[in-house]
């Protein structure tokens, strides 16, 4: 049995059946906003949404954020909401100030989100929809290969979040970017290309435009979706771990004045995946704070490489051993 009406084009079809998906079980009569940048991906993900929302009884609203980082974006922003309204939606736009630190791409979307989250508390919706698409994916879990930086960022995006009590969802994690410009041809609407997605000084950009296409010219062509599947086969491990975690935590951890302790003996008789797991969950947890791998490695020296060692500096806190415990405190200068 067929998804599509005859006469339906097959790239707008798959789109409105992702969109279809992630809209289900959502309350009829909710809310949900749906982050509008303009670019093919988000600009299909806005027409699937006006019309799938509209058959579940739920209301939709385009936001458009100005970053206010190039000249024209004003411009390019105010015509992103008009092409939502001609879909039928109420659309807002947005104008954000970036905030210098930690790297250009990294600042914007932070004051993306909070723009997103913001306008959706105020509209009380229950989701924000973002368009992130397979091939996103895939440059994500190639970024974070590239950067060593573990299975947790080779996790990649999830297709359902959580930003500030509100669900985030990525309809089209499994829709290729191609799919998203042709849906947009077969329904007469405009993609605006941000010049930023062609500039190579951005690592993304690199992937996108030049290590991707000889990996599939070199290796065959798949590698974008291959990557995508070692995202979610990385994820469900990563969820059976988190559920390992829940169930051992609270039996092996004591607070502390101004942190927490973890006792050595648990540690130590767990696997090392579990056991570096948990100690990244403890400093996650308690300090709001990010370990590398080396900082984890050592952390879990003091439970099987015991020779007396001082404290550990961390971001956020220190670490140390007193007798059958490791001590997380926080650091005074953090």
């Amino acid at each position: 049995m067929t998804d599509r009406r005859p006469g339906l084009d097959p790239a707008v079809a798959e789109v409105r059946r992702a969109v279809r998906e992630a809209l289900a079980g959502l309350a009829e009569g909710s809310v949900v906003v749906v982050a509008l940048s303009g670019g093919a991906d988000s600009l299909a993900l806005t027409a699937a949404t006006a019309f799938e929302a509209q058959k579940a009884g739920l209301t939709a609203v385009a936001v458009t954020v100005d970053h206010a980082l190039q000249q024209g974006s004003a411009d390019a922003a105010a015509a992103a909401a008009g092409q939502a309204r001609g879909l039928g939606l109420d659309a807002r736009v947005v104008r954000v100030a970036v905030e210098p630190g930690g790297g250009p791409e990294a600042a914007a979307r932070a004051a993306r989100y909070r723009a997103l989250r913001d306008e959706a508390s105020a509209l009380r919706a229950v989701a924000v929809l973002t368009g992130h698409t397979l091939d996103d994916q895939a440059e994500t879990v190639l970024l974070g290969l590239a950067r060593g930086a573990g299975a947790t960022s080779l996790q990649g995006m999830a297709a359902a979040g959580d930003l500030d009590g509100i669900a985030l969802l990525r309809p089209l994690l499994g829709v290729r970017r191609a799919v998203t410009r042709a849906a947009c041809a077969a329904e007469a609407l405009e993609p605006w290309d941000d010049p930023h997605n062609a500039d190579p000084s951005y690592a993304r950009v690199r992937v996108r435009r030049t290590v991707l296409p000889v990996l599939e010219a070199e290796l065959g062509p798949g590698i974008a979706e291959a990557l995508a599947r070692t995202a979610a086969q990385l994820r469900e491990d990563a969820e059976a771990f988190d559920e390992m975690i829940d169930e051992t935590i609270e039996d092996i951890v004591e607070h502390v004045e101004a942190g927490i302790s973890v006792s050595v003996g648990a540690l130590a008789a767990n696997p090392a995946a579990l056991r570096h797991r948990i100690i990244r969950h403890v400093v996650a947890s308690e300090f709001h704070q990010s370990l590398t791998r080396l900082q984890t490695l050592e952390v879990a020296r003091l439970v099987t490489d015991w020779s007396g060692q001082g404290p550990l500096d961390l971001p956020g806190c220190r670490a140390r051993r007193v007798g059958g415990r490791i001590e997380f405190t926080a650091r005074q200068d953090a």
